[in-house]
């Protein structure tokens, strides 16, 4: 095991701050099909990644700890499996990047906090990394989390431009992606923090239906919300990376699983207001793309309050979130971030009376989306008001997919184009709950033809 990174927090130089780090890592359909083919073999391929980790995570900082002596052992059993003709799934010999909060058998789950500096090594997987490696998959590490999944920033840097965010929690699983260190990543939504760091990072990501796959292994934040998500360079690989493992929570989901033309609608709500003229333009060009190519999308007045949910979201995560950590309270000064340590005061000072009704009330909201759109399947929406901010010390504004995360359907981060700054900006597709098998056909039809990484 290979710790990285330095100290938290540390500032990189104006000269430094404007080189760009991004680059594609890669299709994974191409990839399988090249090891299954024996064009190419698992090691060759981690040994790839391994030379690009070397060359720019000294800058990029995204990973928290890299793990490639033992991945070199893995990816040498996968090729010799693929020698003896055998293939253990879809995801066979592709390395991945799991965030540092999740549960990697012989690495210790930092979760980026210093009241986690002695912790040792982990002596198991968790739920989503086993069904990675029953998929084949080489885990080669883990990748830096915010506090806890919460927002004190972790030490990754936003590969398009170092000086701003890359998003978070999971800023790490997006950096690594973005920058081209691993072809695709896992990380955690429990507000926005799969497909905000997507967004910023100019990468694709899949958040499937809020609890729809386990969590057991996975440090929580508020346990009603967290769930899993995939990160990739186009929205292909994230809902391949998805499919690969979906068996494994197969109960989970059971919306609608078939794939022809989906029926698009945007609702129009006055949350709107706080996108920058930049997010409107892209978000326009992309129903254009889409409207040019025969698939209409239905503008509507909103039939919910997306204020009002993007709120309740924020109270109930916090009431779940004082409760879930409310032990780090007892941790000395400086183990525990500022903003982690409000989060837990104001969770904890949230009544279970106020709690009940207002998730009562996220019930009453997405019964009455659902019921109010039954002609519907995928909803176009912003990503995020603009591009990632400058600043390492925000990760950014989560208001446009909070309320999404609380209706609790799948959410694709799909890339559309750049702001004026040059910086990466991304469009949600967001589903019913349950439409996870049929998001994926979905998603890549409207990729197809609005994708954008210009």
């Amino acid at each position: 095991m290979k710790p990285l990174n330095g100290t938290r927090g540390s500032s990189v130089s104006s000269r430094t701050q404007t080189v760009r780090y991004a680059q594609d890592p890669g299709r994974l359909c191409d990839m399988l099909a090249a090891i299954a083919s024996g064009r190419l073999t698992p090691t060759e391929l981690l040994e790839r990644y391994a030379a690009r980790i070397a060359a720019v995570d000294g800058v990029v900082r995204a990973w928290a700890q890299t793990d490639l002596e033992r991945a070199r052992q893995l990816a040498r059993e996968r090729t010799e499996e693929v020698r003896d003709g055998r293939l253990r799934g879809a995801l066979h010999g592709i390395p991945v990047a799991i965030k540092d909060i999740a549960d990697v058998a012989g690495l210790p789950t930092l979760a980026n906090s210093a009241s986690r500096a002695r912790r040792p090594p982990c002596t198991h997987d968790a739920e989503v990394v086993l069904a990675l490696k029953t998929a084949g998959a080489v885990v080669m590490g883990k990748v830096h989390t915010t506090e806890f999944a919460y927002f004190d920033p972790s030490p990754a840097r936003n590969p398009h431009h170092l000086g701003h965010t890359p998003g978070g929690s999971s800023s790490g699983s997006a950096a690594a992606v973005a920058s081209g260190m691993a072809p695709f990543a896992i990380g955690t939504q429990t507000v926005a923090s799969v497909n905000r760091p997507a967004a910023y990072c100019g990468t694709a990501a899949f958040k499937p239906s809020t609890r729809s796959m386990s969590t057991f292994g996975i440090t929580p934040l508020a346990p009603s919300y967290d769930t899993p998500g995939l990160f990739g360079w186009r929205v292909d690989d994230a809902v391949f990376a998805y499919e690969a493992i979906e068996p494994a929570f197969l109960a989970a989901t059971a919306g609608p699983t078939e794939q022809g033309t989906p029926r698009l609608g945007m609702p129009l709500d006055p949350h709107l207001s706080h996108m920058t003229n930049d997010m409107q333009a892209e978000l326009d060009r992309t129903v254009m793309k889409l409207e040019h190519a025969g698939l209409h999308v239905e503008r509507f007045p909103s039939p919910i309050d997306f204020a009002r949910l993007f709120e309740v979201q924020r109270t109930t995560m916090l009431y779940e979130a004082g409760r879930s950590l409310a032990a780090l309270q007892s941790e000395a000064a400086g183990k525990v971030g500022a903003k982690l340590r409000e989060a837990i005061r104001l969770g904890l000072a949230i009544g279970d009376s106020q709690y009940l009704d207002e998730r009562a009330e996220i019930d009453e909201t997405r019964a009455t989306f659902v019921s109010a759109t039954p002609d519907l399947d995928v909803f176009v929406w912003p990503a995020t008001p603009g591009p990632a901010p400058e600043s390492l010390q925000w990760t950014g504004d989560p208001r446009f997919i909070s309320p999404w995360t609380a209706i609790g359907g799948p959410i694709v981060s799909m890339p559309a184009g750049k702001a004026a700054n040059g910086l990466p900006l991304g469009v949600l597709l967001c589903g019913k709950p349950g439409a996870d098998k049929a998001m994926c056909g979905w998603a890549r039809t409207i990729a197809a033809v609005a994708e954008r990484h210009d």
